[in-house]
């Protein structure tokens, strides 16, 4: 075999090579924008739901008007901090912004849920149980959402530093995304 035939397939090998790093770097930024648009969706489930809990806790609770106030500020600002993160999902600053946003949010909700325990009328109104339990359920769903969020950033932000990858993700200008900021999870218990 000549010389010529012999650089020829080294490369093209190359060539394959790089063409399947990029892929799996296109793969790994893919999965992760698929993990935020996730988050995305339950966080707006959520954000919709809390203005009708509120609307339900005012008759009920009227003397606590700055819990309810705090409540709708916090869900205004997670509202904010959840456009300016989907508007750019990899600017780290929106995703630190949001998650931060979001448990200023969590604190709000789980201080009107425990407020709410000093009213028996309100904690037995089953509209507000069906939104505080359905609030639940979404706070479990962004958990395991969250999860798989820092999973794939995990996994794109080790892949585009580990040689060779780290050559091709230079090139076309990859770059590592932010994790999540763990925050605690909201436990909504309301016993009849």
């Amino acid at each position: 075999m000549s010389t010529g035939w012999i650089l020829l397939i080294i490369i093209v090998g190359a060539v394959l090579f790089a063409i399947t790093i990029y892929n799996r770097l296109v793969a790994g930024r893919n999965r992760y924008k698929n993990a935020f648009a996730q988050i995305d969706v339950q966080l707006t489930r959520r954000h919709d739901l809390i203005p009708n809990l509120v609307e339900t806790a005012k008759g009920y609770i009227k003397h606590e008007r700055e819990t309810l106030e705090a409540v709708i500020n916090a869900r205004n600002v997670a509202v904010s901090g959840l456009k300016a993160a989907a508007a750019d999902p990899t600017d780290p600053e929106a995703i630190r912004r949001l998650s931060e946003a979001e448990q200023g949010l969590s604190g709000a909700l789980g201080r009107l849920f425990a407020l709410s325990e000093a009213y028996p009328d309100l904690k037995a109104n089953t509209n507000f149980q069906h939104l505080a339990d359905r609030i639940s359920q979404l706070e479990n769903t962004i958990a395991d959402r969250r999860e798989y969020y820092n999973e794939s950033v995990n996994i794109n932000n080790v892949r585009i530093e580990q040689f060779p990858d780290v050559i091709v993700a230079n090139k076309f200008n990859f770059k590592a995304f932010a994790i999540w900021i763990r925050t605690k999870t909201l436990l909504v218990e309301i016993s009849l």
